[in-house]
């Protein structure tokens, strides 16, 4: 039995996580969970699972949370923690064996970080701490002896083909992007882009900022510098291969010219189950793949435009440079994010932000570790936020 404490437990990883956890009651029990400030998510989830400790970012939220809990559930002894920090605390409970990692943003870094020091195992949904932090956090999971279970479909996906194989062989990545609402279109099309067009994302159901990434594209780039940390790659041998129907969920090249993919139904609770049940496998609790069904027979592939989507290109360039740049364009491409679906910029004003971020940095580059990454992200939305007008 896995014992988990689920770090953004309201947003959609951490829901489906709680699904996987629940459909499955003799494999996993649920020590803490963490939210924003979705009190009334949290409180559903703390009356359903009975968690050890819960903790909400908000300390004037947190107590309106105890309050619910004394009036509405008599005799629950699940501590409730508040502030910034107590995601942290959920990160390092003793009775955890797991913790998931789904807070979005570099906000989940931290927590991360401190699991791991605390000999957690990571199952990590959130693409930022790599990202940020991959240049340390990778080496002190390895110091720590402990497993970084990769819950992203293209990064389960790609971890799933190498099971077994020598690492030595791999020649290439083949990250596999469903091309978002934009695909196809050229630079002067995405300036008409509305916030209600890139939300509608053509096959996956997501949070409105991992939507937004995925619209332009960034959410690729930072997936192929998360791809280069995971498995010891430079991203010059990464590839962004556009697949819009979202059937294979990635694929490796081998040294002798094989392709291995893995391939299903756009689901993140597969991805999840893969994670939690590794070395072994869960009974399926989703919709087996089939492949003469009709909507699955076409399978097609086409290269990722880096000219219109710019943000790729400007991945591949700070993977290269590495040090605080990651971090600073995370951060200056939360900013933007935020500001677009604030409707205080346009679409395409999503990156210029985040070049001009990044090339006011670009020469006080230095080397990631906890502290010098938590500065550049402050600095990096420091400077997206004068450029957004916040």
């Amino acid at each position: 039995m896995r014992v988990l404490s689920v770090l953004g437990s309201t947003g959609s990883i951490g829901i489906q996580t709680l699904e996987v956890a629940r459909r499955n009651p003799g494999d996993f029990k649920i020590a803490g969970l963490s939210c924003g400030n979705d009190i009334g998510t949290l409180f559903g989830q703390i009356r359903e699972f009975m968690p050890e400790a819960v903790s909400v970012a908000s300390e004037t939220k947190a107590e309106e949370l105890r309050q619910m809990i004394k009036s509405e559930l008599p005799g629950c002894r699940t501590e409730v923690l508040g502030g910034a920090k107590s995601s942290s605390e959920i990160a390092c409970l003793s009775s955890a064996d797991t913790v998931v990692g789904a807070i979005v943003g570099f906000a989940g870094l931290e927590p991360v970080y401190h699991a791991i020091k605390a000999g957690k195992d990571i199952a990590l949904a959130n693409k930022e701490t790599l990202v940020a932090g991959g240049d340390f956090i990778m080496k002190e999971a390895a110091d720590a002896g402990v497993d970084i279970l990769p819950v992203d479909s293209e990064h389960c996906a790609i971890w799933q083909c190498l099971w077994g194989e020598k690492r030595e062989n791999l020649d290439r990545i083949l990250l596999t992007a469903s091309g978002g609402p934009f695909r196809g279109m050229n630079k002067e099309d995405l300036k008409g882009v509305t916030c209600q067009m890139a939300l509608n994302h053509p096959t996956w159901k997501m949070g409105g900022k991992i939507t937004i990434d995925s619209a332009t594209m960034m959410n690729k780039g930072l997936e192929v510098i998360e791809a280069h940390h995971l498995y010891g790659i430079d991203a010059t041998r990464i590839d962004v291969v556009v697949h819009p129907q979202s059937i294979i969920h990635s694929m490796v090249r081998m040294r002798d010219g094989s392709v291995l993919a893995q391939l299903g139904k756009p689901s993140m609770i597969l991805p999840i189950m893969v994670a939690l049940y590794y070395p072994d496998r869960g009974l399926s609790i989703v919709e087996p793949f089939d492949p003469f069904d009709e909507k699955v027979r076409n399978i097609t592939f086409e290269p990722c435009d880096t000219e219109v989507f710019g943000l790729v290109k400007l991945a591949y360039e700070v993977s290269a440079e590495g040090g605080i740049l990651p971090a600073v364009m995370n951060a200056a491409n939360e900013v933007a994010v935020a500001a677009f679906l604030d409707g205080r910029i346009g679409f395409c004003d999503i990156e210029d932000t985040v070049k001009k971020t990044v090339d006011q940095v670009y020469k006080d580059n230095c080397e990631a570790d906890i502290e010098s990454v938590t500065d550049a992200d402050a600095r990096g939305r420091g400077i997206a936020n004068k450029l957004t007008g916040e």
